[in-house]
C-alpha cells in the first residue's frame, strides 16, 4: 500500500472515530446513472478524426482507452495515443460520475499537452444512449481565450461508442472538432 492510500485510510478511520460508537456511517447506494457509467468500463481501440481547419480533410490517429470502475460511483478513463493535430504522443485521464445532490453527471479531464483542469457537467438523453457534457476552457486556436465546449458520448451498442467534441462559435452554433470511434477490444 502506498503512502497516499495509507493517508487516505488514516483519514477514513479518524473520521469514523469521530462518529462515535453509536453512529453508523450512512452511504447512499449507487443510482441508475452510476450504473449507466459502468457499461463504459473495459478496453477500447479508438480511431480519431480531428478537424484542424474548416474545409480541410480531418487528420487521423489511433489510440487505446482503458476505463475502469472506481467503486460503483465513478469511472476512470486513461487514453493513450497520438495527437492528430500535432502528431505527438498523448495521454489523458477522464473521471466521470453522477452527483446525486446536484442531479447531474460530473467529471474532470487532464492531459499531457496542457496545464488546464477541465471540469464537466452533463445530462443523459431520455433514451439513455448519449451523455452530453458541457465545459469551458482554453480555445485550441487561441489558448488565451476561453470557449464553451460540448462533448457527447453516444453508445451505438455495447461494443461501439462515439465521442464527439464540439466548440461553440461566435454565432452560438456548435462546430464539431473531434470524432472518436471506439470499439471494445474482444
Amino acid at each position: 500500500m502506498n503512502a497516499f492510500a495509507i493517508a487516505g485510510l488514516g483519514t477514513l478511520v479518524a473520521g469514523l472515530a469521530v462518529l462515535g460508537t453509536g453512529d453508523e456511517l450512512k452511504v447512499r447506494p449507487p443510482a441508475k446513472e452510476h450504473h449507466w457509467l459502468q457499461q463504459l468500463t473495459g478496453e477500447w481501440d479508438t480511431e480519431v478524426e480531428a478537424v484542424v481547419e474548416p474545409g480541410q480533410l480531418p487528420k487521423q490517429s489511433k489510440g487505446t482507452e482503458s476505463i475502469r470502475p472506481v467503486g460503483g460511483y465513478w469511472v476512470l478513463s486513461e487514453i493513450q495515443g497520438t495527437c492528430p493535430i500535432k502528431n505527438t504522443p498523448f495521454t489523458s485521464f477522464l473521471t466521470l460520475g453522477y452527483d446525486q445532490d446536484q442531479a447531474e453527471f460530473v467529471g474532470t479531464w487532464v492531459d499531457s499537452m496542457s496545464s488546464y483542469l477541465w471540469k464537466y457537467e452533463g445530462t443523459l438523453d431520455p433514451a439513455r444512449n448519449a451523455l452530453t457534457l458541457e465545459t469551458e476552457g482554453p480555445c485550441p486556436m487561441a489558448p488565451e481565450k476561453h470557449s464553451r465546449f460540448r462533448e457527447v458520448i453516444e453508445l451505438k451498442d455495447k461494443d461501439h461508442k462515439v465521442l464527439t467534441m464540439s466548440i461553440q462559435g461566435a454565432d452560438g452554433g456548435w462546430v464539431t472538432m473531434v470524432t472518436c470511434n471506439s470499439r471494445r477490444r474482444q
